[in-house]
């Protein structure tokens, strides 16, 4: 059930956000905000194209065939995919022998759904539920109680979990690889998020890492730290002044993990260093309220790709 979050609640989670250097336990680092290259941009396209095939449906995915996404990628090799687009979102694992890794991807936020009313209304993505939980010990075993996740999203990655895993058993196994790479965008890359916390605790053999777009915020000050630690070269990309990496705001507790590239309004990107950088040429310091973000923007482009299938 859709549960209306108040407009006010909101806008004050987006903008009364901590100091950086106030939070306590915060692992921070300033070091100078950096342009990416044309060769370093495109190096991120294949996983662009990953991302925004997980909203292609799981018919398509298994055997390839979801079009321009999946000849964008020619020589993957799919594993398994699954999901309903509706109560379970959509993935699929597969891999790719070009990048030598497994992929993972899963679906993100219906772009049918995406308007000002996603920033009025977490439900789009959360199925309104706003409250920090420990993960789950039984999927992050090992993992410290103070460790917390958005509810919404910790259930999301759970419905999949172990269906994930043993497909990317398998492709490592069929292709004698242990690089793993998780992506996907919105609700997509908060799961896959926690799909790549997920296979570094359960498969401690592989080299995971995760490449996300149009991120929210999905866990705690302890989980961005912990993340920092586990996946020290993931890249959340967001795009010029879009609204949901700011959601939940940090008034909640909630923190990004470091590792954004923010693509400017000039379409040039550029490498924020540090947890939730509020230089004004990082998500944070550019879109300081919902007010002053633009929904249009969540979609991309991503370096001339849109998200959807």
């Amino acid at each position: 059930m859709f549960v209306e979050v108040p407009l006010c609640i909101l806008a004050l989670a987006a903008s009364a956000f901590a100091s950086p250097t106030a939070r306590a336990g915060v692992i921070q680092s300033r070091q100078a905000i950096t342009a990416l290259s044309t060769a370093q941009i495109e190096s991120y396209k294949p996983y662009t194209f990953y991302a925004s095939t997980g909203y292609c449906s799981p018919s398509t995915t298994i055997n390839w065939s979801c079009g321009a996404n999946c000849q964008a990628n020619p020589s993957f090799i799919p594993v398994a995919s699954g999901g309903d687009g509706d109560g379970v979102q959509f993935w699929f694992v597969g891999y790719d022998p070009t990048l030598k890794s497994v992929i993972v991807s899963h679906q993100g936020t219906d772009a049918s759904e995406m308007s000002l009313s996603f920033v009025y209304s977490l439900s789009v993505i959360t199925d309104a539920e706003f409250e920090l939980e420990a993960v789950d010990s039984t999927l992050f075993p090992g993992v410290s109680s103070s460790v917390e996740v958005h509810d919404g999203f910790g259930k999301e990655q759970a419905q999949t979990a172990a269906a994930v895993l043993a497909a990317v058993q398998q492709a490592m196994s069929a292709h004698s690889t242990t690089a793993v790479t998780t992506t996907g965008h919105s609700l997509g890359a908060a799961i896959s998020l926690l799909d790549a916390l997920y296979l570094t605790i359960q498969l401690p053999s592989a080299s995971v890492n995760f490449i996300g777009y149009g991120l929210p915020r999905v866990g705690n000050q302890a989980f961005a730290n912990l993340i920092d630690s586990k996946l020290p070269n993931l890249s959340h990309i967001n795009n010029k002044e879009d609204p949901v990496p700011i959601l939940p705001g940090e008034f909640l507790g909630f923190v990004h993990p470091s590792g954004e590239k923010h693509i400017m309004d000039d379409n040039s990107w550029v490498a924020c260093p540090g947890q939730d950088n509020d230089s004004d040429e990082c998500t944070t310091g550019d879109v300081p309220t919902i007010f002053s973000g633009d929904t249009s923007d969540h979609d991309g482009p991503y370096d001339g790709v849109e998200m959807g299938c």
